[in-house]
């Protein structure tokens, strides 16, 4: 033993005088140290495994990797399902030959009627499932969806009024729905900014000027001509048929140039969802960042409602769908972008095939689906607000339950 205190326990003294450590045994239940040092990069956060591509490394999510995996598998069963179904069944088989562009007798059925309906669902699925993911992002709300918060009420509004005027031509009214969009979604940003964006305020006024929108709309209706109401109706509700290449192709273009913006936004959308304080002391300019994500949301929604209408509930369900599927922080873009290209294309394909020859349009089987969940929605959050509020009645304590114990420690 030395002098002065002596060494503590699990040291000894070695024949120069120094103190060695003696190997203090592991805790139970605690793997036992192997003696070398740890890798820098062997600590990871619980559920990602890193990725390495040179001196880059990347955290991939386990269970997001895994949930797109099985939604791309999801989602190409459904597009042969889709292209293979019909008056006319197509097997499986010849389905892919006329996608190779190998020759084929169905090239009239698979290549012309189906696939090009088939591509604006997809396209439009995607986009309105990123937009709502974007959106819900911004307003930290699950109701803050293109289709609640007035975005594709304006482009229904700008869009029947001009065909109430004459404008009839597809080739002219994507743009005209595209320009609605964008002007609805200003007019709620202009209400909604008061030194700052405030979640419920946004969504409170979204919904406000739906309603007024949709006013307007039914205005435009009862003024038209009796065919073009028929018309505007059709297109209100959100349909595929008619739709090719024509509605396919600016489309596909359109998202391409945004992608760049997606994948930034998958990035700042990290930033969006802590607290003003945090991402402030991070040196995240909020303003800037939640008005750029809002204002992508809204471009891509108003792109797919000028392809295929205003189809209603996808940007309200594949987000949060993907985000309970998924288990992470924020809403995934991806998994919402293949959620919601598989509900356009699963709900038009019952809707084309159900009460053949006549084809339903698109946005009454994903209202059919939609509307319940968001009454549940509804539901859940009267609830927590309930609770919040004090509507639960609090335990009430006996007084002569704090008398005795007064008594008692007199």
């Amino acid at each position: 033993m030395s002098r002065g205190g002596g060494a503590s326990r699990g040291e000894g003294v070695n024949r120069s005088g120094g103190v060695s450590r003696a190997p203090v045994p592991a805790a139970s239940g605690a793997p036992a140290a192997s003696g070398a040092p740890a890798a820098p990069g062997a600590v990871r956060p619980f559920g990602y495994a890193v990725l390495r591509a040179g001196p880059a490394a990347f955290l991939l999510h386990r269970r997001a990797a895994l949930v797109t995996a099985a939604l791309s598998a999801l989602l190409a069963a459904a597009c042969v399902a889709y292209l293979s179904c019909g008056e006319h069944f197509v097997a499986p088989g010849a389905v892919l030959d006329v996608v190779r562009g190998r020759p084929s007798p169905d090239e009239l059925v698979v290549g012309t009627l189906r696939l090009p309906r088939m591509c604006v669902g997809l396209l439009a699925g995607a986009a309105f499932g990123t937009a709502g993911a974007l959106i819900q992002t911004v307003a930290r709300n699950p109701l803050a969806s293109p289709d609640i918060i007035g975005i594709t009420q304006g482009a229904s509004a700008l869009t029947v009024g001009a065909m109430t005027f004459g404008v009839g031509s597809y080739a002219v009214l994507p743009y005209l729905s595209v320009a609605g969009g964008l002007l609805a979604a200003a007019l709620v940003y202009l209400f909604a900014w008061r030194g700052g964006l405030h979640a419920t305020r946004f969504v409170l006024i979204g919904i406000g000027c739906a309603v007024a929108l949709s006013s307007v709309t039914q205005l435009f209706l009862t003024k038209g001509d009796y065919l073009v109401a028929q018309k505007a109706q059709v297109w209100m509700v959100g349909s595929l048929n008619g739709r090719g290449w024509a509605e396919a192709v600016p489309l596909a273009w359109a998202l391409l140039v945004l992608l760049p913006f997606v994948l930034w936004a998958a990035r700042a959308q990290r930033t969006v969802t802590m607290d003003d304080d945090t991402a402030t002391a991070l040196g995240v300019r909020l303003g800037r960042t939640r008005l750029g994500l809002a204002t992508l949301g809204v471009l891509l929604a108003a792109l797919a409602t000028g392809a295929a209408g205003p189809v209603d509930f996808v940007a309200l369900l594949a987000p949060q769908i993907a985000r309970r599927l998924t288990r992470t922080a924020q809403i995934p873009l991806l998994c919402s972008a293949l959620l919601g290209a598989c509900v356009v294309v699963l709900g038009d394909l019952p809707a084309r095939t159900l009460f053949a020859p006549t084809e339903l349009p698109v946005g009454v089987l994903t209202a059919a689906i939609g509307a319940p969940y968001l009454i549940r929605l509804l539901v859940r959050g009267a609830g927590t607000g309930r609770r919040a509020a004090g509507g639960d009645p609090l335990p009430v304590r006996k007084p002569g339950i704090r008398r005795r114990a007064t008594e008692g420690g007199a």
